[in-house]
């Protein structure tokens, strides 16, 4: 594994820690009288006060982002902003099981826009991930993981959110990690913001937040600021199917931390469910194909063209997404590059 693609790996699985830890604060918010809706919208508020300051005009790059930058907002935005009305109005159990259904959207998603294809460690890889997650969510009570009402519908839609977020993150290369993070932040706090509008309470529940809860979201707001950062760097650089694995770790951190914080009980089937996630998310580097990982060794090369040898006696023409668009009049429209891979036994 390479430098990059090992602080990208950790970048993810820091992401995954944070979210993982995340219900305890909220939870103290909500104790305190702040909804879910309300501490998401101020969270992701000072989140993106605290980012555009340290960060700069992201905004600049509006004029290069086009509808792909429209998309990574509303994509991120409704991940989170439905994931938040799921667990507010469903059963907590159900919801993380839909929304957690994302590595199956992912493998289409990421077959369709970046033309990413699974090999045969792949599939097992992410049905290994799926299976840790039944393991540790499903109950017989709970019947088949299909929506069965509002709230359901809501943690299915936002769960491919959260799937075609990564793919996007991804595929929007020629955007910097500061512009999407901000879109992450302003995408959450514009759903959230126009739906407490849309409900008429928004100065009601403003008037009881007392002063206490208001040093915790400050608190939480500059660690989700920090964190969407980190977490942009490593779905920038890492295939969206290894990302989406090592985003089920939070399941496995958020079972581990609920043990300690809230006394629940961590049986056999939550232990069994960690173990097969963990397993995954240390066999994703697997997860692609030979001749991807030969793309990604040639990415640097002159020109982008280069011979790589693999284990097969072919010849294809591969794309893969630019980090660094060229200068205008050079081919500024471009957001793929094209490669030329020599397969040689």
């Amino acid at each position: 594994m390479s430098k990059q693609s090992l602080k990208s790996v950790i970048s993810v699985i820091t992401g995954a820690l944070v979210w993982g830890l995340m219900w305890y604060p909220y939870r103290q918010l909500y104790d305190e009288g702040v909804s879910g809706e309300l501490a998401t919208f101020l969270t992701y508020s000072i989140a993106l006060v605290f980012g555009l300051l340290a960060m700069g005009p992201v905004w600049r790059e509006l004029r290069t982002a086009g509808w792909w930058g429209v998309a990574l907002m509303l994509c991120s935005g409704w991940t989170n902003f439905g994931y938040v009305l799921a667990i507010l109005d469903g059963e907590v159990m159900r919801v993380l099981l839909l929304f957690y259904l994302a590595p199956l959207w992912t493998v289409i998603f990421a077959r369709w826009l970046l033309n990413e294809k699974l090999n045969r460690y792949g599939y097992a890889i992410v049905a290994l991930s799926l299976g840790g997650a039944f393991n540790m969510l499903w109950n017989p009570r709970l019947g088949l993981p299909l929506p069965q009402n509002r709230a359901e519908w809501i943690a299915l839609s936002a769960g491919m959110g959260f799937a075609l977020l990564n793919v996007l993150v991804r595929r929007t290369q020629h955007l910097s990690v500061n512009f999407k993070a901000a879109s992450v932040w302003f995408g959450t706090v514009l759903l959230t913001g126009l739906s407490l509008f849309y409900h008429g309470n928004f100065l009601v529940q403003m008037q009881n937040v007392i002063l206490s809860a208001g040093w915790l979201l400050v608190l939480i707001g500059l660690v989700l600021c920090a964190t969407s950062i980190i977490v942009q760097y490593g779905l920038t650089n890492l295939p969206s199917n290894q990302a989406i694995v090592l985003f089920l770790s939070e399941l496995v951190f958020g079972a581990v931390s609920s043990y300690f914080l809230a006394g629940e009980k961590m049986g056999l089937r939550e232990m069994i469910g960690a173990v097969l996630i963990v397993s995954a998310s240390l066999l994703s580097g697997k997860i692609h194909s030979e001749a991807e990982h030969a793309i990604e060794n040639c990415y640097d090369l002159p020109n982008g063209h280069g011979n790589c040898a693999t284990s097969k006696n072919e010849t294809r023409d591969a794309r893969f997404p630019l980090s660094n668009p060229p200068p205008e009049g050079e081919g500024a429209n471009e957001s793929l590059r094209e490669f030329h891979v020599n397969e040689i036994k």
